[in-house]
């Protein structure tokens, strides 16, 4: 008798490197199953961008799922019970998943595995977001690592060529339940806000792998040197994929493997190239959130947890608008809410300006990131923000504040990024379209800056200074 398993998707999206699923293909038949139950994940049920790109992946799913005669099933939760009673109704013996990180997340699955074995069932998690466990990376005193450059080390050493799953031979369908459609979860707004993200993001398995491609067919060659430009399409953009689960990090290592080898790359070149050094940052990142559950809204360092914040929310409003009058900041965010998406070197330059010129809280900024970022994700966020903001692992110094003005010139030379989100611009110089206040340019169109940068510089440094003095 042909054993029925139950493989239930949630932030891994794909059908390769997928071992829930290899396990499940393995006993006999499937049953794919995806449950919608964002009130299970605390206090970051995806937001607005993530949910338009769920939808879009899911059905990225069913298709490549039917190209084997496989039918996705969707339900809501609550996911114990949606488990339980897909379990009867299709008898499957087993279910099997790969494992999120978020706090709330993981305290969910922990239940639904203790009320899936009560009922007799098999309930088995795999690895299939990361290269290494969080838990199984350790300092020499057993304790988790809050500095970068020894976890990766660590990391590295731990770490065999990790080779990725392929789709398996044969994947034979199962009984298949009462479902819903995914159109009727409600993840695509009715307002097609979303029109312009749709015309630059392909979501889905196959998009991630056309993008990984298109970047190591060439980029990858040049990412070190020209990642921070973001007038240049430079970066890999690999960040939704990976969140989602269309792609994963033993894909991506294999395959970047792959083309440095076929260039004649060195080896120990391409393991310690800044691109791999990024998938050891997204570690890091998961790391953290797992040893330090409370970080989405406390900071790491605790002495930062009365920071001096002057809370002012029309401010927060006029950042999130792109209306600060500070071309490289507003170029950032209005990209950010055309396409859901914003270069990194750019998110460091608005969240330090939020943090340290507005002295506002870095959980507003995180928040309204994870609103508007299609790659939305709690453990990268978090360690962004609270990075930028100096409160967090590896944080940027208290007197770091990135000039925005020397930001635009250096990494936007010819002003490029900045003309193609702020149109009303293109008039300017290259040399003062990112500061035409000190040229004395006046543009009517554009607002002139909500605060001085030198002054708010200053105030920033006194605040941390103060802050730093106490410990």
């Amino acid at each position: 008798m042909t054993e029925v398993s139950i493989v239930w998707f949630r932030l891994d999206l794909r059908l390769a490197d997928n071992p829930a699923l290899c396990a499940a293909a393995e006993r006999g038949a499937i049953v794919p199953v995806y449950i919608w139950a964002p009130e299970e994940e605390g206090d970051w049920p995806p937001g607005a961008a993530s949910r338009w790109w769920l939808g879009q992946s899911l059905l990225a799913l069913e298709r490549e799922l039917a190209q084997y005669g496989v039918p996705l099933t969707v339900y809501r939760g609550p996911c114990a019970q949606a488990l339980a009673e897909i379990a009867t109704a299709t008898g499957a013996s087993a279910v099997f998943w790969n494992r999120c990180y978020e706090p709330a997340v993981i305290a969910r699955d922990t239940r639904v595995k203790q009320a899936l074995r009560t009922r007799g069932l098999r309930a088995e998690s795999f690895n299939a977001a990361l290269l290494n466990e969080p838990w199984e990376i350790e300092n020499l005193a057993g304790k988790p690592f809050q500095v970068f450059t020894p976890f990766w080390k660590r990391c590295r050493a731990a770490l065999t060529d990790p080779a990725p799953l392929a789709i398996p031979v044969a994947l034979r369908p199962g009984p298949r339940p009462l479902g819903q459609s995914i159109e009727s979860l409600g993840l695509q707004p009715r307002i097609p806000w979303y029109t312009q993200m749709a015309e630059v993001w392909q979501p889905g398995a196959r998009g991630a792998q056309l993008q990984l491609e298109s970047f190591l067919a060439e980029k990858f060659f040049h990412y070190g040197a020209q990642r921070n430009r973001p007038d240049l399409s430079a970066t890999s953009r690999l960040s939704p994929h990976l969140h989602f689960g269309e792609i994963g990090p033993r894909q991506v290592w294999a395959a970047t493997a792959a083309a440095a080898r076929a260039r004649g790359m060195a080896e120990e070149d391409w393991r310690a190239s800044t691109f791999i050094t990024e998938l050891g940052w997204r570690e890091f990142a998961y790391h953290l959130l797992f040893h330090f559950p409370q970080t989405p809204r406390q900071p790491l360092r605790a002495e930062f947890a009365e920071f001096p914040w002057v809370p002012n929310r029309a401010q927060v409003e006029t950042w999130e608008r792109g209306g600060t009058g500070i071309p490289m900041v507003d170029a950032g965010m209005r990209e950010l809410w055309s396409h859901g998406w914003m270069h990194n070197r750019v998110r460091m330059i608005v969240a330090s300006f939020l943090t340290k010129n507005l002295l506002q809280p870095w959980q507003d900024g995180a928040r309204w990131f994870w609103d508007t970022l299609v790659d939305a994700d709690l453990a990268s966020n978090t360690l962004g923000w609270q990075w930028t903001a100096g409160c967090g692992a590896d944080a940027a110094p208290y007197f770091r504040v990135f000039n925005p003005v020397m930001q635009g010139r250096k990494f936007d030379p010819q002003g490029d990024y900045v003309r193609r989100w702020i149109p009303e611009l293109n008039g300017l110089d290259d040399g003062v379209i990112h500061a035409p206040w000190q040229s004395g340019s006046v543009v009517s169109a554009y607002p002139q800056p909500v605060v001085d940068l030198a002054d708010s510089r200053a105030a920033a440094l006194a605040a941390y200074a103060r802050r730093a003095t106490r410990q």
